[in-house]
């Protein structure tokens, strides 16, 4: 078993070189993708070893992008479309949402759109306006999409492979700030015996509080986590890991144990992907509730600049507080 220990950002890059060694028809395109190897280097050195035809530096056009793509997919490719960074999907939304979610729909089933989008996502690198969003309710709401986000790096090497090989578009979220953060990853393990793309994951059990979160806030719920054991509390933390589809079977099994729920995200609270989850608990868990679902995300304010970002973004305190709230009931 070869098993490494690899950043996040390295793991996304072994798992896109080995879909390009497996599949001639894999295609990665975007803005400085190439020569540089992306703003994150997360495409490293794959243009030197597999040509400019297969890694593609592309012009400033995120739309062009996306409908490049489209085209390829069409004709049976497999393109990999880099955003460079998450403000920088807006020009191509319309692709997004108006081309790519609903070829295979408008078709009759005659034509797959096997792309993956992806997208850095998240702030905590001190970046400026346009680099730091939380977009995925826009394509979790959007039916045709799936979206998913990793927040390990086992799960960004197999992940990332298993988006490629779906004959489904995929949006796939990076988080950006856990890029260089590190984890044993096993290089040999088979796509065919992974983990599914589209299913949660208990990441820690717990029997008082669940926790639902997902890419970047994993980290810091399991922090929370490990300082709620210090005053005798266990929390449960689920990493939902798909977006779109919602896979909630730990959740509800959790929660009915648990009793209470707590659902943490960076995107701001106004009709996010928490409000969603705190419905579809209630109506499923309503009679094993011990309080209501609460929640703790980002404001509902454009992201703030840099020397206040730590002010805006969930962190330890504010989760333990909706942790001791959900006592309070």
């Amino acid at each position: 078993m070869a098993t490494e220990t690899l950043t996040l950002g390295k793991a996304l890059n072994t798992g896109l070189r080995r879909a390009l060694e497996n599949d001639p028809k894999v295609i990665i395109m975007g803005e400085d993708v190439g020569k540089l190897g992306g703003v994150f280097r997360i495409t490293d050195g794959l243009q030197k070893d597999f040509g400019d035809q297969r890694v593609i530096d592309t012009p400033l056009a995120e739309s062009g992008i996306i409908g490049t793509a489209v085209g390829l997919a069409i004709r049976g490719y497999r393109p990999i479309c880099e955003i460079q960074f998450d403000g920088f999907v807006y020009p191509a939304y319309d692709q997004i949402v108006s081309q790519v979610a609903k070829m295979h729909y408008r078709s009759g089933g005659r034509l797959s759109i096997p792309m993956v989008i992806r997208i850095p996502y998240g702030g905590g690198i001190g970046a400026v306006e346009h680099h730091s969003e939380s977009p995925e309710a826009y394509f979790a709401h959007t039916a045709g999409l799936k979206v998913v986000t990793c927040a390990n790096p086992q799960d960004a090497y197999v992940m990332i492979q298993q988006a490629i090989a779906s004959d489904d578009p995929i949006v796939f979220l990076e988080p950006k700030r856990r890029y260089w953060e590190k984890g044993q990853v096993d290089l040999d393990a088979p796509l065919s015996e992974a983990y599914p793309l589209h299913s949660a994951r208990v990441v820690r059990p717990g029997t008082d509080v669940t926790v639902l979160t997902y890419g970047p806030m994993v980290r810091t719920c399991l922090e929370a986590a490990t300082a709620a054991a210090e005053d005798g509390r266990e929390l449960e933390v689920i990493d939902l890991r798909s977006l779109s589809p919602l896979d909630l079977t730990a959740a509800y099994e959790s929660v009915q144990r648990t009793g209470r729920a707590v659902v943490v995200h960076e995107a701001p609270s106004n009709i996010g992907l928490g409000a969603e989850l705190a419905a579809r608990i209630t109506e499923k868990c309503f009679y094993s509730l011990e309080s209501p679902v609460l929640r703790v995300t980002g404001f509902d304010t454009p992201y703030p600049a840099a020397r206040v970002e730590e002010e805006y973004l969930p962190d330890l305190d504010r989760v333990l507080d909706a942790v001791d709230r959900t006592f309070g009931w």
